[in-house]
């Protein structure tokens, strides 16, 4: 395959007897289950072996370099390691990255659970105690080859993508650009009013989707997207509901983590700003990737006039909510 198809098509090659290839050439007796897991950036899959199941997890070509790769497994080893239930890759010949065919991947043990609901001041209390820890550790040294947390990447390239690519619909073209601007400048004068905050090794995309829940508590799982950034980042996408709902399970969730880590309050206000930037690169993400063909079936809607013109609505929400202060006890 030649690299022009490797772009358009980057898991055209990896069949079922790839990756089953792959993961018998590290010593594991496969049965021949292979169950394809939710994930797009990368493919994940898990493996029926002798003994029961592993996750294989292979690596979209060309995106990290294997130097990001290894901090993100150093990363999450280090948490491991510290009793932190985070799913860590296992190290297999000294080696925790592996090549077959042309395609890096590693593989992880099975962990099992459901979405956390964290419905309960306990469950929350539960979850801050983890992340607080996850920081801690987090805050001992920084990453060199991962990615920072800035405007510029999770908003100015992302914008530029859309732009430049004509993704938008010519009747929306000028209201995007006039509210995305608009936006983009409320999210800067938002970091400017922080000042200087401590960057630290974080988890990076610390959805609920990224954690299993138990009995015996969280896993947490997939750190592609761990980077240096702001505390809050790891926090505020537990959030939902409204101001006051968010609130209060903030308020929860930090009793916990300042248990283990202290916490800036001033980050505060930067979480309507972070949620700008996730919303204005989760759109420029699926751009990015639509020569995938995974993304055109996933993401049918993404191509109608109506996804757009909800878009530029909610960018306009917004900015709006970047006007109204996000206050809780400290």
């Amino acid at each position: 395959m030649t690299k022009a198809d490797e772009s358009t098509a980057p898991y055209a090659r990896l069949s079922p007897d790839v990756v089953l290839d792959a993961v018998e050439e590290l010593g594991f007796a496969c049965n021949g289950s292979v169950l394809a897991l939710n994930s797009y950036e990368n493919r994940v899959y898990q493996i029926g072996v002798d003994d029961g199941f592993i996750v294989a997890k292979f690596y979209r070509p060309n995106r990290w370099t294997d130097a990001a790769i290894a901090e993100e497994h150093e990363f999450s080893m280090q948490l491991a390691a510290a009793e932190i239930p985070v799913v860590a890759p296992l190290a297999i010949g000294g080696a925790s990255l592996h090549l077959h065919e042309g395609y890096r991947y590693a593989v992880f043990p099975r962990r099992g659970g459901r979405w956390p609901e964290l419905a309960t001041h306990d469950e929350r209390l539960w979850m801050g105690r983890f992340l607080g820890r996850i920081h801690a550790i987090g805050a001992v040294s920084d990453f060199e080859h991962r990615p920072r947390l800035t405007i510029g990447r999770l908003g100015d390239e992302s914008v530029d993508v859309l732009l430049d690519n004509d993704w938008l619909p010519e009747h929306l073209l000028s209201s995007y650009e006039g509210i995305v601007e608009d936006l983009l400048d409320a999210v800067e004068s938002a970091f400017d009013a922080v000042g200087d905050y401590r960057e630290i090794r974080i988890h990076g995309d610390c959805h609920p989707g990224n954690v299993l829940w138990t009995d015996d508590g969280p896993h947490f799982v997939d750190l592609d997207d761990c980077m240096m950034g702001p505390a809050i980042q790891d926090l505020w996408l537990f959030l939902s509901g409204n101001r006051d709902e968010m609130a209060g399970q903030l308020a929860g969730l930090l009793e916990g983590y300042t248990q283990f880590c202290q916490f800036d309050y001033r980050e505060l206000r930067l979480i309507e700003a972070l949620r700008s930037l996730r919303i204005i690169h989760y759109t420029a993400w699926i751009a990015r990737r639509w020569h995938d063909p995974a993304f055109p079936m996933a993401f049918p809607w993404f191509t109608e006039n109506k996804y757009w013109e909800e878009h530029v609505l909610t960018l306009r929400e917004q900015r709006a909510a970047l006007d109204e202060p996000f206050v809780i006890s400290s």
